[in-house]
């Protein structure tokens, strides 16, 4: 065929539908022909450049194999920008028709779990609602003791130390105090109630709503184990704990001690500030346990024990007046005890000493007076001491009281046969008729005393000189009467009918001994002028 036909092919003829197929075809070549020209005789490709020649209209012409590869491969790149920018926009096309797609299924799946969520609370909730309705209505019926008020009962239940909620819970339901334990823990969590029962047996009613249950418990006043017992006057510190342990008051003798000797206290009780001489002391509040008959609780707090002794010995002893010793004007014992010229701590110390010492009352007030006239002129008499044998094995009341540990090399500090004047503090716990006759002794210029044998009546005989008091000792041993007891003053065994009294006065064994320790002196004669002189209330 001629270029000229091949120029004028009609388009609709056979040859321009081939030309269009092959145009077709150079157009979806493989993309593989962009890497290089396929070589035939190397069976690979080359990778000359590729120039694509403008279509033109001259006559078909046959091209080379080679120029017809690189044109396919040209035509077929994806690397111009128009392409680029074509499957870039379809690819963002496609990744958001995705993503709609996924979220419209997961809106879809959510709607469906709200729905079944729903469905599920409200169950819950029905459900709930009813075992919840039930426990209220059933927690307070037995809050309010609906459920119990039909034949009430009382019942006793023991209430440990230091409970827990849940001890107490059990407690009271087994005891058919409560129906409802949870319910009752609940309520003392919800109003703060859970500290504060009090150990000790209770007899409680069944028909008592939760807050007066648990008023009822948390109060000492509502225990039915209560040791009423007698602290009687001249028991020492040792001797009130141990009455105590045995009793069951208290668990821990030894924790008591420590708070007998401890600054606890002092803040409650200003009279215990004016104790100087705390290390010099074995028992700080040693004559501030005041004797009396208390009501304690078993298993009772130490702490608790020792306030009731102070606030009675303050309410005795420091705040109460009266008129004393026949004044017009009422006053207080502290108050008279400063005339004395004696800190109160030292008239307590005093009395504690007349209270082991004395027989009677009135003995009282004659050994009161001996002590004071040892004490302000025993340095011009030669008996400077005091030497009264209830101090000789303080803290202990006898030698035999004195443990085993100790006992062959104790020596009381407190002992008045080594020191002179005054111990450092109180033997014992004296009551206020001691105390009465530490204040206001007797008119007397006696320096000595001695009691008779215990089954002999325990008489007291005093004297004035060595003399007359080896002639009484004597006279005690023999059994006769003393001409130089005119003042004896009978014993009328008033403090001492509780085996708690000393062995007290002088004993006449060992006479050679007293002679050394009392010599032939007697109160001067200056001293017995003032004495005579003065003038009691």
């Amino acid at each position: 065929m001629s270029d000229y036909s091949r120029n004028n092919i009609p388009e609709d003829s056979i040859e321009a539908t081939r030309r269009k197929k092959m145009e077709e075809f150079r157009r979806s070549a493989d993309r593989n022909a962009i890497r290089g020209d396929y070589d035939a005789e190397t069976s690979g490709y080359t990778d000359e450049p590729v120039h694509e020649e403008p279509y033109s209209e001259e006559p078909y012409t046959e091209e080379p194999s080679s120029r017809r590869r690189r044109r396919n491969r040209e035509i077929n790149s994806y690397s111009d920008s128009d392409t680029k920018k074509k499957i870039e926009r379809e690819s963002k096309k496609a990744l958001k028709q995705q993503k709609k797609e996924e979220k419209q299924l997961e809106k879809s799946k959510a709607k469906r779990n709200r729905r079944i969520f729903k469905l599920v609370w409200i169950a819950m909730i029905v459900l709930v609602g009813i075992v919840l309705s039930q426990f209220l209505l059933v927690g307070v019926n037995d809050l309010m003791a609906i459920s119990r008020e039909d034949n009430p009962t009382k019942v006793m239940i023991h209430v440990p130390a230091d409970p827990t909620m849940d001890q107490i819970a059990d407690l009271l339901y087994d005891a058919n105090v409560i129906n409802e334990p949870g319910f009752f823990k609940l309520y003392a969590s919800f109003t703060s109630s859970e500290k504060g029962f009090r150990q000790g047996d209770f007899e409680i009613e069944t028909d008592k709503d939760y807050e007066a249950i648990i008023n009822f418990l948390q109060s000492n006043v509502n225990r039915t184990d209560i040791v009423k017992m007698q602290i009687t006057e001249g028991m020492s510190v040792l001797e009130i704990v141990q009455a105590l342990h045995e009793k069951g008051v208290i668990n821990d003798e030894q924790e008591f001690l420590n708070l007998c000797n401890d600054d606890y206290f002092d803040t409650d009780f200003s009279f215990l500030k004016d104790i100087k001489n705390k290390d010099d002391r074995y028992y700080k509040l040693e004559g501030y346990l005041f004797p009396d008959t208390y009501e304690f609780y078993v298993g009772e707090d130490p702490k608790s024990v020792i306030s009731k002794f102070l606030n009675n010995y303050d309410n005795k002893i420091v705040l109460h007046k009266e008129k004393y010793f026949g004044n017009s004007k009422k006053t207080t014992l502290v108050e008279e005890a400063s005339e004395t010229g004696y800190s109160f701590d030292e008239i307590l110390t005093i009395a504690s000493i007349i209270q082991a010492e004395a027989a009677s009352r009135d003995d009282m007030y004659e050994i009161s007076a001996i002590l004071h006239n040892r004490l302000k002129y025993g340095s011009q008499s030669g008996v400077a001491k005091l030497n009264c044998d209830s101090t000789f094995y303080y803290p202990y009341r006898k030698a035999e009281n004195v443990p085993e540990s100790i006992k062959s090399s104790f020596k009381s500090k407190y002992n008045t046969d080594e020191i002179d004047g005054l111990p450092a503090g109180p033997i014992c716990n004296p009551g206020i008729e001691a105390l009465k006759a530490a204040i206001k002794p007797n008119e007397s210029d006696n320096l000595y005393f001695c009691h008779d044998k215990e089954e002999n009546g325990s008489t007291p005989y005093y004297a004035k000189t060595i003399e007359q008091h080896e002639a009484n000792l004597r006279a005690i041993e023999n059994g006769t009467t003393n001409t130089y007891n005119q003042y004896n003053y009978g014993y009328d065994n008033y403090y001492y009918d509780n085996g708690y009294g000393y062995d007290n006065g002088y004993s006449a064994y060992g006479q050679d001994q007293q002679t050394q320790q009392y010599p032939d002196q007697q109160l001067p004669a200056q001293a017995q002028s003032q004495v005579q002189g003065q003038t009691y209330g």
